[in-house]
């Protein structure tokens, strides 16, 4: 799957939306339950990860999302170091369903595991997003944060 911009997709073709976060005081998602409201994220602190890094904001209670499964989620991502939003399934106001594999392999690692109900924040470097700088997408060289509400698997 390719999105606008010619690089493999975080999510499905042509969902991609530029804007520009609101910034707090701390680095996590909001503690709102997921499903629920959108998330909000803060502009984060130090330097970036250089390994996926996972954090359960809420954990469901539901089915348990598998590698390579379908998922339907509703999520927001922006950019590690300036905040910017890049993409929100929040934005068009509806969620929106996809097989894992066919996304970025941060993604792939980090939504397995998560159970329907859930909300969790991705923070994913380059080489796990859209590879390094100069790799030909907008998004190439950065480290990308994602905020996702699990809302079904099959």
């Amino acid at each position: 799957m390719q999105d606008q911009f010619g690089g493999r997709a975080a999510m499905p073709e042509g969902s991609c939306w530029m804007g520009r976060m609101t910034s707090a005081n701390s680095s996590s998602a909001s503690s709102t339950p997921a499903n629920s409201s959108r998330p909000v994220v803060d502009f984060p602190n130090g330097e970036p990860p250089t390994e996926l890094d996972i954090v359960d904001v809420t954990v469901g209670d539901g089915a348990e999302a598998v590698p390579g499964g379908t998922v339907r989620v509703h999520y927001l991502g922006v950019e590690f170091d300036s905040g910017e939003e890049f993409d929100s399934s929040w934005n068009r106001g509806e969620s929106i369903e996809f097989p894992l594999r066919g996304l970025i392999k941060g993604w792939q690692d980090g939504i397995p595991g998560m159970k329907v109900g859930g909300r969790r924040q991705l923070t994913i470097p380059p080489e796990l997003a859209y590879g390094p700088a100069g790799g030909g997408h907008r998004l190439s060289g950065k480290t990308l944060i994602f905020v996702i509400d699990l809302l079904g698997v099959r």
